[in-house]
C-alpha cells in the first residue's frame, strides 16, 4: 500500500492540518486586496476628480509597492523576525490600511465635491484629502508585503518531515493548489465584490474587503499552536555581503577546471559540498587557498569578510442576456478562470497522461514553461490591439467618439482572447518562475525565493508607468490629443497596445539570451527536497 509521505511526519507540529489556515489567510488577503483593485480607477476618477493618467500612475505605484515590499519582508523574515511574525505583522497592517481606505467613503470632507459641469467644473482634491488615501495605500502594500513575503514558504515549511527534507511531489502539488485557491479567491473578488461596489456603492463595497481581511487575520492566528516556526537565519544578510567581499578579494584567483570538495570551504552540517557552475565568479568567495591558514580547527573561516481593461470594457456592450450585464471590473475573471482551470488540468490530467505515455514521471521543464508564458503574453497583447482597433473604428462610424461614456455596438466578449491568453501566460510563467527560484536558491532563502517573481512585477509596474507617461507626453506634442487620453474614443489605444506587443516580443528574445547565459538547469543539490540528484525527466 502506498503511504502519503506527508502523513509520516516525525515533527509533532506542522503537517497537512496547518495548510488550510495558511492558504485561507493568503486567499482572504488576496480576495480583499483584489476586491479594491478593479474599480479603483473609477473611484479615483469619479470620487477624487482625477485625470485618467494621474489615477493610473497612482495605481501603478501602489501595485509596484505591493509587489516589491514582499522582497523586503522576505529578507527581514529570513534574516531577523521569522516568517510567523512577519505574516502576523502583515495581517494587522493590511487590515488597518483597508479600514482607513473604507473610512474615505464615509467621513464627510474626505473627498472633493462632485463635478459640476454647468458651473465650476471639477474641483481637485486637496492635500489633506489625498494624504489619508495615500497612507491607506501604503499600509495595504506594507501589509500585503508582510503576508505574501512568507505565506508560500511558511506553508512549505509545514511539510518538513522532521529530518530537513520534503516530498518533492507534495511540494509541487502544494505550489499548484496554493495558486488555485488564491486564484479562486480572486474570482470571488472580481465578481461578488465588484458587483457590490457597482450596485450598493462605495461605502458597502469598500467595507466588505475590510471584513474579509479581518477573517484573513483570524484564520491565520487560529492555528498558531500547531505551526512549525523556524528561527530566522541571522547570518543571511551578513553572509551575502561576505560573499561579495570575499569574491572581490579573491578576484585574481583562478577557478579550477574540475572542482573537488577539498578546494572549497563549507561549514559543518552544510548539505551543499561544492558550488554550482552558475555565476562561477562568486565561487571564489568560498575557495580556501591555504586551508591551514584560512580555516580554524573547528572548520570555520578565520576571516569571514575575505489597468486599461476596465476602461475598454465599460465602453462596450457587456450584456450576456437582455437583463444581465457583466460589470466592467469583473472581466478579469476570465483570465483568473483560465489560470485556475489550466493549473488543475496540468497537475491532474496533462502530467499524468504524459507520464503514462513515457512510462516514467515527467514534467515540462521550468525554462520551457516560463518561455511559453512569455509567448502567450505577447499573443495576448496582439489580441488586445486588434480588438481595440475594431472598437475604435465602430465608435467613429457610429458618431459617438465625443461621448466619454458612450457604449459601442460591439460585444465586450471580444476581450476574451486577450483575457484567456493572459491567464495562460500567468499559469506558465508566474508559477514556473516561483518554482525556479525556490529550487535554485538555498533553503535558508525560501521566503526570498517565493517573492522574487513579485520583484519583476514591481519593476514592470514602474516601467509601465514610465512608458505610459512617455507615450502620453510624446504623442501630445504639437497640439495633438495623444494616444491615451481620458476619452478612450478620441485616442489611439490600439497604437499603444501594438507598442506593448513589440516590447513583449523583445522581452521574450531577452529571456532566450538569459537562458543561454544561465546554462542547463538541474535543480539545486542538497536542497529541502528528498530527491538525491534534484533532477526529473522532462516530457
Amino acid at each position: 500500500m502506498i503511504t502519503e509521505p506527508l502523513l509520516i511526519n516525525k515533527n509533532p507540529k506542522g503537517g497537512l492540518r496547518t495548510l488550510p489556515f495558511i492558504i485561507a489567510n493568503e486567499a482572504f488577503e488576496r480576495m480583499a486586496t483584489v476586491g479594491f483593485t478593479p474599480n479603483m480607477i473609477l473611484y479615483l476618477c469619479r470620487e477624487y476628480n482625477m485625470e485618467t493618467t494621474a489615477a493610473t500612475n497612482i495605481i501603478f505605484i501602489w501595485t509596484a509597492a505591493t509587489n516589491f515590499l514582499p522582497i523586503v519582508g522576505a529578507l527581514l523574515a529570513d534574516s531577523y523576525v521569522g516568517r510567523y511574525r512577519m505574516i502576523g505583522f502583515g495581517c494587522f497592517t493590511c487590515l488597518l490600511g483597508m479600514v482607513l481606505l473604507w473610512s474615505t467613503t464615509i467621513l464627510p470632507g474626505a473627498k472633493p465635491p462632485a463635478c459640476d459641469q454647468l458651473r465650476n467644473g471639477c474641483e481637485s482634491a486637496t492635500w489633506s484629502q489625498l494624504m489619508p488615501l495615500y497612507f491607506a495605500f501604503g499600509l495595504m502594500s506594507l501589509g500585503s508585503g508582510g503576508i505574501r513575503s512568507s505565506s508560500l514558504a511558511f506553508g512549505a515549511e509545514q511539510l518538513d518531515k522532521g529530518d530537513g527534507t520534503k516530498s518533492k511531489g507534495a511540494l509541487q502539488s502544494y505550489f499548484s493548489w496554493y495558486y488555485v485557491f488564491v486564484s479562486a479567491s480572486s474570482i470571488v473578488a472580481v465578481t461578488c465584490i465588484v458587483y457590490i461596489q457597482d450596485n450598493l456603492g462605495w461605502k458597502v463595497g469598500f467595507g466588505v474587503p475590510a471584513v474579509i481581511m479581518l477573517l484573513s487575520a483570524l484564520s491565520f492566528f487560529l492555528a498558531s499552536p500547531f505551526y512549525v516556526k523556524s528561527k530566522a537565519n541571522t547570518s543571511l544578510l551578513p553572509g551575502l555581503t561576505q560573499v561579495l567581499v570575499a569574491s572581490f578579494k579573491n578576484r585574481r584567483t583562478k577557478l579550477p577546471t574540475q572542482a573537488t570538495e577539498e578546494m572549497y570551504h563549507h561549514g559543518k552540517g552544510s548539505m551543499r559540498l561544492m558550488p554550482s557552475e552558475n555565476l562561477r565568479f562568486l565561487n571564489k568567495a568560498c575557495m580556501a587557498k591555504h586551508p591551514e591558514q584560512d580555516l580554524t580547527p573547528d572548520g570555520r573561516a578565520s576571516n569571514p569578510n575575505s489597468l486599461c481593461t476596465v476602461e475598454q470594457a465599460s465602453s462596450m456592450d457587456r450584456h450576456v442576456t437582455p437583463n444581465f450585464e457583466i460589470p466592467s471590473g469583473s472581466f478579469n475573471i476570465f483570465a483568473i478562470l483560465t489560470l485556475t482551470i489550466w493549473i488543475g488540468l496540468y497537475d491532474r490530467a496533462v502530467l499524468p497522461l504524459a507520464s503514462k505515455i513515457k512510462g516514467k514521471p515527467c514534467q515540462l521543464s521550468l525554462k520551457l514553461r516560463m518561455g511559453i508564458g512569455l509567448l502567450f503574453s505577447t499573443a495576448s497583447m496582439t489580441a488586445w490591439a486588434i480588438v481595440e482597433a475594431a472598437r475604435r473604428s465602430i465608435a467613429i462610424n457610429e458618431g459617438i467618439s465625443d461621448d466619454l461614456r458612450a457604449v459601442v455596438q460591439m460585444s465586450a466578449m471580444w476581450q476574451l482572447p486577450y483575457l484567456v491568453l493572459s491567464g495562460l501566460a500567468m499559469a506558465f510563467n508566474m508559477i514556473g518562475q516561483t518554482e525556479f527560484y525556490y529550487t535554485e536558491l538555498p533553503k535558508s532563502m525560501s521566503s526570498i525565493a517565493s517573492t522574487l517573481s513579485g520583484a519583476g512585477l514591481s519593476a514592470a509596474n514602474l516601467v509601465a508607468s514610465l512608458i505610459m507617461n512617455a507615450v502620453d507626453d510624446i504623442t501630445k506634442r504639437g497640439g495633438n490629443g495623444g494616444w491615451i487620453p481620458s476619452n478612450i474614443n478620441k485616442g489611439h489605444y490600439d497604437y499603444y497596445y501594438w507598442l506593448l506587443t513589440a516590447l513583449s516580443m523583445a522581452n521574450f528574445l531577452y529571456y532566450l539570451a538569459c537562458c543561454k547565459a544561465y546554462g542547463p538547469f538541474k535543480g539545486r543539490v542538497g536542497t529541502a527536497f528528498d530527491d538525491k540528484d534534484g533532477m526529473e525527466e522532462e516530457c
